[in-house]
């Protein structure tokens, strides 16, 4: 009876944890939530940015945009699958987020296929339920961004690593294929993120660690497979990288790539206190993904820390999953220390594997003495009253769902399309994000290899959308070939610096003789100008 009664418990958890994933998929057009305590500008633009080559794939039939923004030359994969998709589905905004819900349920299923084998069934399923009933992967895991597709390879990556002395073929011993299938996902993970780079170590670590614990021999003796599954994974992944890069080279596509990481290149600390200040605020910003199962973790690898002496501590130490685990988000938070630039979507790939890492020290705790049992009893409770809090602000998300940015858009594609005059096309920083949502063609005005004065004017745009303010550059740009009517204002979402959509109607227009390259004079609002937004 109390056998059937925990299937029957399992089984209603289990169903719980999957109806809270598909309630993932409703509302896929409602803004990212309003009023939240994560400001990322990401919900702007960056949907559209990583999209625009499947954009223009499908619209113009071509995936470049000469002189403009192309971040796909260094982040190909995600853009290819949006490219496959938008032939069955159009452009749309809705059709590339559910394939960001479709990839987080994936990672449910990895995840759980990862801990099924070294944790007890409860503790499985409470590292789902941390996932599907955080607020914050919510808001972040609705959003079609890198991460979720970086954290997928990165899983299966993982899985495959420790699925490596299963795979071994008769006439292979050493598991070549494997090792390059694992290169290819290394590869994969790279052409999908940059920063996969910084997880690469822990894919690394569970390779080690998996094949040493084959082994039957002592470390020094035994025959490093391990060594030989990781030069064959690193040289096919390297192999396929430099592929990438030798088409970028005959396309003359070089250009694009190292703008991709010039304009993604921060000021850094100069001293060492500064590095420390950075490393700090680095730390602090995983209170975004949970201000009380974060500091939880830490206190738990403390107790862990202390207790390394012990078997039940040196038993996880030695454990794959749990040393990639703490790699993996120890490589993120390096990589935002090292850039000093943290944005609260960075560490949702974070926020995964610390939840698998805080599932395992519970489960450790639990099984030993009094005293550790209690520490692991007290830290399971918190666990569980922050996952109602967590499951009650989900749910008041879910069910009050606003939609003020893609009404926007809306409403700024209906105006366009209402007055012919000028050509349907759009200047705007957010203008990918925008077509996403309406198909408006759009150009970005920020970004862009070429100079902007030379950007407009090879694309004939006939209007202009700026956020609550103008930029001068981009001012100072426009006016060499066109004057400025404001023709609408919409509100847009929460964010103070950008809360409101101006829309503009250009007008063809020379410019006085002698202020043609007059940079201070082009940078102010003319007087044949119509605006009533600052410029700053």
């Amino acid at each position: 009876m109390k056998t059937l009664l925990r299937q029957y418990g399992y089984a209603v958890w289990l169903a719980f944890i999957a109806g809270l994933a598909l309630l993932h998929g409703l509302h896929l057009g409602a803004d990212f939530p309003n009023h939240s305590p994560w400001p990322d500008w990401a919900k702007y633009t960056d949907e559209g940015w990583y999209a625009n080559a499947a954009i223009r794939t499908h619209m113009q039939g071509r995936w470049l945009h000469p002189g403009g923004f192309n971040p796909a030359v260094a982040v190909p994969l995600w853009p290819a699958l949006l490219a496959l998709l938008f032939r069955f589905t159009g452009v749309s905004l809705i059709a590339a987020r559910a394939l960001a819900i479709a990839l987080f349920c994936l990672n449910l299923l990895l995840v759980e296929r990862l801990l099924r084998t070294r944790l007890p069934r409860w503790a499985t399923l409470l590292a789902l339920t941390l996932q599907v009933t955080s607020p914050f992967l919510f808001a972040f895991g609705r959003l079609a961004l890198l991460e979720p597709l970086l954290l997928t390879l990165t899983l299966l990556a993982l899985w495959l690593a420790l699925r490596l002395p299963d795979l071994r073929h008769p006439l292979l011993p050493r598991a070549i294929p494997a090792a390059l299938l694992l290169g290819l996902l290394i590869a994969a993970m790279i052409l999908a993120k940059t920063t996969a780079v910084f997880l690469l170590p822990a894919i690394a670590g569970a390779v080690f660690l998996s094949q040493r614990a084959q082994s039957a021999q002592p470390l020094p003796a035994q025959p490093r497979r391990w060594l030989c599954i990781l030069s064959v994974s690193g040289a096919t992944a390297g192999g396929l990288l430099l592929v990438w890069a030798a088409l970028l080279v005959h396309f003359h596509l070089l250009q694009d790539l190292t703008y991709f990481f010039f304009i993604n290149r921060y000021p850094r600390p100069q001293t060492a206190p500064g590095w420390l200040a950075s490393l700090g605020w680095s730390l602090h910003g995983t209170l975004w993904i949970d201000p009380i199962l974060l500091p939880l973790l830490g206190l738990l690898l403390l107790v862990w820390l202390a207790s390394l002496r012990r078997p039940w501590a040196h038993a996880l130490a030695r454990d794959p999953v749990f040393v990639a685990s703490l790699v993996a988000v120890a490589g993120m938070i390096l990589f935002m220390a090292a850039q000093d630039h943290t944005q609260p979507r960075y560490y949702t790939v974070v926020a995964v594997f610390a939840w698998m890492a805080l599932v395992q020290l519970l489960a450790a705790l639990l099984r030993q003495g009094k005293f550790l049992r209690i520490v692991g009893s007290v830290a399971l409770l918190v666990v569980f009253a922050a996952t109602a809090r967590n499951t009650a602000q989900t749910l008041q998300f879910l069910l009050h769902p606003q939609y003020t940015w893609v009404d926007a858009a809306r409403a700024l594609t209906a105006y366009v399309d209402a007055h012919p005059g000028s050509p349907r096309l759009l200047l705007a920083t957010s203008g990918d994000q925008i077509t996403l949502m309406t198909g408006l063609p759009a150009v970005n005005d920020d970004f862009g290899t070429d100079l902007p004065e030379r950007r407009i004017r090879a694309a004939h745009p006939g209007w202009f959308a700026s956020w609550n303010d103008l930029d001068p550059a981009i001012l100072a740009a426009l006016h060499r070939s066109y004057r400025l009517r404001q023709v609408a204002i919409y509100p847009v979402m929460d964010d103070p610096e950008r809360n409101r959509l101006v829309l503009f109607r250009l007008i063809p227009h020379t410019p006085a003789p002698g202020t043609a390259q007059n940079y201070d004079a082009l940078s102010q609002i003319l007087p044949a100008d119509r605006v009533s937004i600052p410029v700053e």
